[in-house]
């Protein structure tokens, strides 16, 4: 407003000074002019401006013919511009803006957000926005992802599966993957864990620990395995295993005499096991690489800990941030009664977390 006011004044003022001189004079101190321009050119191809610059040059221009704007330093085109914006800041009042949008989110909810992350360092926020799904918390993940970074938080990277899990997911069902993996513990003596997978649900079942696998002991295993799933009327469709000599033909021989057809992996390939290998890693990175493994026992205490949290408290990207055993029942209430609980398991290391009952 300030500067329309003044563009007006100096308007008026270029008006009178051309009623009030001669003509030859007005004629000589354009002459002059229009060569002390000609050497400026000469110089300085785009001249820097300052706003007082701009404002006296479009007022003289509202007041000379067009046809004299040759002699200004800037286009025509320039000069209209310049007169478009000090007509809009003319009219510029201010405006009530109303907020719009999602709302924002509660107190107690952003901080049950940083809580979880930082308790849990090795979360991402698509882990975290599972843990708020079965709170029965509804947050976007880019909402966390970005909490997180003001907060200070990196979320976790992600991590890409096989190629072929789309082909696998489609056949999932009654599809069982088994796989070892070896813990040193504190005495650098390694012991040997079998374990299995279920394909469609991700469930995990521990199968054995022991210091001198071979095949009599692995066959054993796997028969007990092969009773408990038929207990539970879980059909086994397919078998997954790679070539390690301790999978010997008496094991195949278990599950083929429950209808079950055994596919071994190529050479070297661990993607074809991918849903093995995962959980190798996932146990390993969130467990075992945190704790100093004394013994049998105590490595037996930890994974069935371990296992039992897996199975039924963490969530899965594969299963849609559900669980292995299924959605858990939430109390699903307004956020500003948000009431959490949470559990600890193996001394901290991991934490899960409930809706309290009102």
């Amino acid at each position: 407003m300030l500067w329309s006011l003044v563009y007006f004044v100096v308007r008026r003022l270029f008006g009178g000074l051309i009623r009030r001189r001669t003509d030859e004079e007005r004629d000589l101190e354009i002459l002059v002019l229009r060569h002390e321009l000609k050497v400026l050119r000469r110089h300085v191809r785009q001249p820097r401006l300052r706003r007082t610059d701009r404002l006296l040059l479009t007022a003289a221009s509202r007041i000379l013919p067009r046809v004299t704007w040759s002699s200004f330093l800037v286009t025509p085109q320039t000069l209209l511009r310049w007169h478009r914006e000090l007509v809009r800041r003319k009219w510029t009042y201010r405006h009530r803006h109303h907020r719009v949008g999602r709302p924002a989110l509660a107190q107690d909810v952003r901080e049950l957000i940083v809580r979880m992350a930082r308790e849990n360092p090795r979360w991402g926020y698509l882990r975290i926005k599972g843990e708020l799904q079965k709170l029965g918390i509804r947050v976007g993940a880019t909402t966390i992802r970005n909490l997180l970074r003001r907060e200070g938080l990196d979320p976790a990277p992600r991590r890409d599966g096989p190629t072929w899990r789309e082909f696998l997911r489609a056949q999932a069902a009654g599809i069982l993957a088994c796989d070892f993996f070896t813990v040193e513990t504190l005495w650098l003596k390694t012991i040997y864990v079998l374990f299995f997978i279920e394909l469609e649900t991700r469930r995990v079942h521990l199968a054995g620990i022991t210091t001198s696998p071979n095949g009599a002991w692995v066959t054993q295993q796997g028969r007990n395995l092969s009773a408990d799933l038929a207990d539970a009327n879980y059909q086994i469709r397919f078998l997954i295993r790679d070539r390690d000599s301790k999978f010997t033909g008496s094991f195949d021989d278990v599950f083929r005499s429950e209808g079950a057809e055994v596919i071994l992996t190529p050479v070297r390939a661990p993607r074809a096991n991918a849903f093995a290998e995962r959980f190798v890693r996932t146990v390993r990175t969130e467990c075992l690489d945190w704790v100093l493994i004394q013994g049998r026992r105590h490595l037996h205490r930890v994974l069935v800990e371990y296992v039992d949290h897996y199975n039924d408290q963490r969530p899965h990207r594969g299963l849609a941030l559900d669980t292995p055993c299924g959605p858990t029942k939430s109390l699903r209430g307004s956020s500003s009664n948000l009431s959490v609980r949470a559990r600890s398991r193996l001394d901290g290391l991991i934490h899960e977390y409930y809706p309290a009952a009102a």
